[in-house]
């Protein structure tokens, strides 16, 4: 109470001084810029600046000086230096910031200096974030430049598509296609990068191929673009140099193709980038019991990492979601009991802490994640099943108990889109279900939807390229390989590709624009099977299996965050594959 008085009172006085400036009253001190005069007061401009201090306090001015010319600085740079001085605030725009913040940097008014590195932070696009990076490095912006360039390798694939792109030095080239936190789900586009680059001025640049060549991952291209897309590219077979880094290339990807290994990982030219995004997959129904396994797969490098928290009680017919870069797993069933709570994980650190249980115990739940809160539906208390959902909020650790469902529901899925939550399948007590229905979390409404072609119980339900996907399933005959998408544009389902394995209860998710499919039951047992859509290619492809057979799972896609380094498959070093037990 005593500091927000003070800044009151404080900032009063500014705004007395500023009266008085703007009506001439008591100033001391007039600055010229571009010969126009600026009445203000020293200790104003002092308690702002440095610049000011030392200009005013200097041994060679004379302490009756009154008039100070400030040379190389517009008249509306000084005016708007000489306003942040008494109200601490500055209209900041794209036509003003490139000569504000070197004023401010002269100046050294690290306010207005803020000012400007957060507008421009917000400014970040593919388009213009190397020129940020390049500009702020003549000035003390660290965070700003900082950011540019994280920004620059989380989006290096458009990145390199713009004009600014062409613009880098062969150094600093080098140096963000090198690092293995580039995201680059192909290493196709690095090269095509380079090959842009070069041919941006090819006299000048051609003799850069190799040196740049070797930084690229070439034993994780396919085979086929390799040898008609590298090996055979004209920069390539004109550069005598670039032989040795085709062949070392050649000879590692016959190895791994012949022995399956990754051992050549500590080699650059085949070390997989870190990821951008992990999978991972909670708990489940392993054998005949439920597990408390984690696990994270490293889309990159095709592999998964165990991160078991063996501290953890196990539950298996639970929810995941991520919010606020924490794992939450809601309710389930550990073979004994029907959870209400509600456990969030934390991944850089592999500890799980308690938050507020549901209204419900809920096992077989549907859950989703819509505008900084969490969805819980229908699902199993013990006794019966649900049509009760409820929505958790954060901020406050509560849940609020929303709208009933038009149908009991467990075994259903759910997910988002256009700011509805969806909800479908599911087993009613009596049989399983196709219907579908989305809650307006705006009218607190429920309405049902077209429903699929299929009854689907145990199913996955995700969205994907601006669709839902149903996927897989029990009809109550036989577990399914068939898979539907819904559009809502037109509130109708069509079939898409069928998986390459049948299987219910299974966990789903989305990462580096695939959709994944993660374990089961396939109607005879739990499988540790995982496989892969591709819209754009329109079929499924297999996996690496996870370590242990489960159905019953739940899966979650996680973005960067500390240590995220540690859930890939190998570090920058190529060291082995990381296995964190708590």
């Amino acid at each position: 109470h005593d500091a927000i008085l003070h800044f009151a009172q404080h900032w009063d006085s500014f705004e007395i001084f500023n009266e008085f400036r703007l009506q001439g009253k008591l100033c001391d001190v007039v600055i010229r810029a571009d010969n126009v005069e600026f009445n203000a007061h020293k200790v104003v401009l002092c308690g702002c600046s440095p610049y000011f201090r030392a200009l005013f306090n200097s041994h060679w001015t004379k302490p009756e000086k009154k008039l100070y010319n400030i040379p190389g600085l517009s008249s509306y740079m000084m005016h708007l230096i000489i306003e942040f001085a008494y109200t601490l605030s500055v209209p900041v725009t794209e036509e003003n910031v490139e000569e504000l913040l070197a004023a401010a940097d002269q100046f050294n008014i690290q306010g207005a200096l803020d000012t400007c590195c957060e507008f421009l932070g917000q400014q970040l696009c593919p388009e213009n974030c190397i020129g940020i990076w390049k500009f702020v490095d003549i000035y003390n912006c660290l965070e700003l430049k900082f950011k540019a360039y994280m920004f620059i390798l989380q989006h290096f694939e458009e990145v390199a598509t713009f004009d600014e792109f062409l613009q880098l030095s062969v150094e600093e080239l080098a140096d963000i296609i090198q690092r293995d936190d580039l995201n680059a789900k192909q290493e196709s586009t690095v090269f095509e990068a380079i090959v842009r680059w070069i041919s941006h001025s090819h006299e000048d640049r051609k003799y850069h191929i190799r040196m740049l060549l070797s930084k690229v991952r070439l034993a994780l291209m396919s085979s086929e673009y390799f040898m008609n897309n590298v090996k055979n590219h004209a920069l390539v077979k004109d550069s005598s140099e670039c032989r040795h880094t085709i062949i070392s290339a050649m000879s590692i990807m016959f190895f791994s193709h012949n022995r399956g290994s990754y051992s050549a990982h500590q080699n650059l030219l085949s070390r997989p980038r870190w990821p951008y995004a992990v999978l991972v997959a909670i708990g489940g129904w392993s054998g005949d019991r439920a597990t408390n396994s984690i696990e994270a797969y490293d889309p990159r490098a095709d592999r998964w990492v165990s991160v078991t928290n063996n501290e953890e009680h196990p539950r298996a017919y639970h929810g995941a979601a991520v919010l606020n870069g924490m794992v939450y797993c809601i309710g389930g069933f550990d073979g004994s009991e029907y959870f209400s709570k509600v456990r969030k994980f934390d991944l850089g650190t592999c500890i799980y802490h308690d938050v507020a249980p549901m209204h419900s115990a809920r096992c077989y739940v549907s859950v989703a994640v819509l505008n900084g809160c969490i969805y819980a539906m229908g699902g199993y208390d013990g006794l019966r099943r649900l049509n009760t959902a409820e929505r958790y909020e954060p901020h406050t650790n509560q849940w609020t108990l929303l709208a009933a469902m038009h149908e009991d529901r467990s075994d259903a899925s759910a997910t988002t889109l256009h700011g509805k939550v969806y909800i479908c399948g599911g087993f009613n007590g009596d049989e399983c279900l196709a219907t579908a229905e989305c809650y307006d979390p705006e009218t607190n409404q429920w309405t049902l939807i077209s429903p699929m072609r299929s009854r689907r119980s145990g199913v996955g339900v995700i969205t994907y390229r601006g669709q839902i996907y149903a996927v897989g399933g029990f009809d109550g005959a036989s577990r399914l390989r068939s898979v539907e998408a819904y559009n809502p544009a037109i509130n109708a389902w069509h079939a898409t590709p069928s998986m390459m394995n049948s299987r219910s209860n299974f966990g789903i998710g989305v990462v580096d624009d695939l959709l994944f499919v993660v374990g089961g039951f396939n109607g005879l047992t739990t499988t540790c099977n995982v496989e892969r859509y591709d819209d754009s290619a329109g079929k499924w492809i297999e996996a690496h299996d996870m370590k242990i057979s489960r159905s019953a799972i739940s899966c979650c896609v996680v973005h960067r965050f500390p240590n995220f380094n540690m859930y890939a498959l190998e570090d920058a070093q190529g060291s082995s594959e990381s296995v964190i037990q708590t």
